[in-house]
């Protein structure tokens, strides 16, 4: 049996950098951690979530006013047609639009006073219009300087 009063042997101290280590590595790795976390170089959700694309910037666009076309419509009735139209126009070809302006009213009028009386009456006419107008003014500005055509106003009196 073994006297209590006997001492026992006790092994060597370890150094106290080991007794340290199993609390200093899981410190260390939440200071570093929150280190990258805050300077953004990683962010935790960015890790769950999927990746999104960069946004683009808008695309620019110039909208430029049609002269007001008004046309006496013949026929039994006197009507009038009313018409105002925007060409939204590509920046780089902005001033050549401008300079061609009367050549596109031109075509308008000249395509509008063709257009049977009873045609403004029937459905879809509206597309239609709008489609040959397109047409022309891709035509006098050329395929890539005209990215859409809006009327505004489409009136008969």
């Amino acid at each position: 049996m073994t006297d209590i009063s006997e001492p026992i042997e006790d092994s060597p101290p370890r150094p106290l950098g080991r007794r340290l280590l199993p609390i200093l590595l899981p410190v260390l790795a939440l200071a570093g951690g929150f280190g990258v976390t805050y300077t953004g170089l990683l962010s935790p959700l960015s890790l769950l979530a999927p990746a999104a694309p960069p946004p683009q910037a808008a695309p620019v666009a110039v909208f430029l006013d049609v002269p007001r076309i008004i046309l006496t419509i013949p026929g039994e009735r006197t009507q009038t047609l009313a018409l105002a139209v925007v060409v939204e126009i590509d920046p780089a070809a902005a001033e050549t639009a401008r300079l061609l302006m009367p050549r596109i009213a031109d075509s308008f009028n000249g395509f509008l006073s063709q257009v049977d009386p009873v045609a403004f009456s029937r459905r879809g006419i509206l597309e239609i219009i709008r489609e040959e107008l397109a047409t022309r003014t891709r035509f006098i500005l050329g395929e890539a300087a005209v990215r859409d055509l809006l009327i505004t106003e489409f009136r008969i009196q």
